[in-house]
């Protein structure tokens, strides 16, 4: 059954854009982003997907802004480990993918406008979240470990829409948490759910680029451009618009 409008109960801040199921919630906020403003959510009504925009208005240069990526990411698992079996950890892989005890489920998108300057504060910024409530049309769980949805993870009776509205309010809490203690905070949280590779060690740079370093390597550190990475969202399937399945 497709979900409702009167389903979502959205905090006061927020104004719904409700889309139909073959809807872009990514691509329909962006375009209305100039002329709606701040706090427009576009939602897609399915079952088997939680996928939504949001309108942001950043204070930030677009170099910097783009760190709301993290605050968006810290929200979205926030809201789904409030729903998550105990021995399910929710975890990340850099910058965008969201995995269930490794399973991946879905990820994030940050859209900005077509030609913003790296030093000038954007018109606007898009943060879009997408996670595969229930597999449709594929094959046994077995035959893709590492790739599912949440009603294969044990997660009971959660609907697309319960989860978007627990996105919403854990959002708001993440950009407090930012105004009144700085990015650090946002980024200790983002980074402890980052799985570790040995003797890795992982920060990120004042533009949320991802900082990579050894123990062993003498200082030596790799770093990775989030700017670029977010060009080509790694959790998602081109030719069918949602998460690897």
């Amino acid at each position: 059954m497709r979900p409702s409008v009167s389903d979502l109960q959205l905090p006061p801040p927020y104004s719904l854009v409700p889309l139909r199921e073959a809807g872009d919630a990514f691509a329909h906020a962006c375009a209305i982003a100039a002329d709606e403003g701040a706090g427009t959510l576009a939602w897609v009504r399915r079952y088997d997907l939680a996928e939504f925009a949001v309108v942001l208005e950043p204070d930030d240069p677009l170099e910097d802004a783009r760190r709301a990526i993290y605050a968006g990411m810290n929200a979205l698992a926030d809201a789904l480990a409030v729903h998550a079996p105990p021995s399910r950890p929710i975890t990340f892989d850099w910058p965008d993918t969201v995995r269930v005890d490794g399973v991946l489920v879905g990820g994030a998108r940050l859209g900005w406008p077509e030609g913003a300057r790296e030093n000038e504060i954007p018109d606007w910024l898009v943060f879009s979240g997408m996670i595969r409530t229930a597999v449709i049309r594929a094959g046994e769980p077995g035959l893709r470990p590492l790739l599912g949805a949440l009603d294969e993870l044990g997660f009971v009776a959660l609907d697309a829409g319960e989860i978007v509205a627990s996105f919403s309010r854990h959002l708001m809490a993440a950009f407090h948490e930012w105004s009144d203690t700085g990015f650090g905070s946002i980024a200790s949280r983002w980074l402890d759910r980052l799985p570790r590779k040995g003797d890795e060690h992982t920060e990120l740079a004042g533009n949320g680029d991802l900082v990579i370093s050894h123990t062993a390597s003498h200082g030596l550190r790799e770093r990775k451009s989030l700017s670029e990475a977010l060009a080509r969202p790694s959790w998602l399937d081109p030719m069918t618009g949602t998460p690897w399945l």
